[in-house]
């Protein structure tokens, strides 16, 4: 089953993006100097995510901690915040980063996440065996940096509701600096942000993709549950508008 995609591009743009990918297909740029030009095919809305990205990276670097993302997915942000790090803070090897999915897809839909289109069983699942490969990729950008030798970046497959709890469990010492949250459905979001909670500190980070988001309404009423909107201050993304975040006080 294809993956249904959140979007709100107009026909015109589907179109423009259609006619991209058919260059980016057939680009005469050869392969290993296409590497080094991808940005000639990146969109500004792509790009705006990777500045978000890095906005969030910034604002932890006097803060210790890992960084957690709760919903990888294909795992581009892994690969971002694994480089940033390399730009940042090259010989901080502390600075792990934990991936946390099923890569199966959403499972055990409740009532509180909605009934828009895209929420439904098995949407947004990877390819078969797509663990092996983005470890793999990931291992691939580590080695190419500073201290490639430590590995400091790991995925965790399965359920978040208890992956996430047997984590701390087995790494007590656990402080976290960023906690990115992209998974959009209730049960697995409001588990995670119970997990993590003990482990924040001042100066943490909190990123939330679909908080106020009327076709994942789930993910708004786990944070409420754990955190509350009105005892938070909440900062909207300089670069997307509908992304939000807040720095533990």
């Amino acid at each position: 089953m294809a993956t249904k995609l959140q979007t709100r591009k107009t026909e015109a743009q589907a179109t423009n993006r259609e006619k991209m990918m058919e260059m980016f297909q057939n680009s005469p740029i050869p392969a290993d100097e296409l590497m080094v030009n991808l940005q000639l095919y990146t969109r500004s809305s792509v790009l705006a995510k990777m500045m978000y990205i890095k906005e969030l990276y910034e604002l932890i670097l006097e803060t210790p901690g890992v960084i957690m993302e709760f919903g990888t997915w294909w795992g581009s942000n892994l690969a971002l915040f694994e480089n940033f790090r390399a730009i940042h803070e090259p010989y901080n090897y502390s600075r792990r980063i934990y991936g946390f999915d099923t890569f199966e897809g959403y499972a055990n839909l409740s009532d509180k996440d909605g009934t828009d289109a895209l929420a439904f069983e098995g949407n947004y699942a990877t390819a078969s065996g797509y663990k092996a490969y983005l470890e793999q990729m990931l291992d691939l950008h580590e080695n190419e940096n500073v201290m490639g030798n430590m590995k400091k970046t790991f995925l965790i497959e399965g359920d978040v509701t208890k992956t996430s709890k047997q984590f701390f469990k087995d790494n007590p010492e656990t402080i976290v600096s960023l906690a990115y949250f992209d998974m959009q459905v209730y049960a697995p979001t409001k588990a995670a942000l119970e997990a993590i909670k003990p482990h924040l500190t001042k100066g943490s980070v909190i990123a939330m993709d679909e908080i106020n988001c009327p076709e994942f309404p789930g993910e708004t009423q786990a944070f409420q549950e754990v955190f509350g909107t009105a005892n938070v201050r909440l900062k909207r993304s300089k670069y997307l508008p509908d992304r939000a975040y807040f720095i533990v006080e």
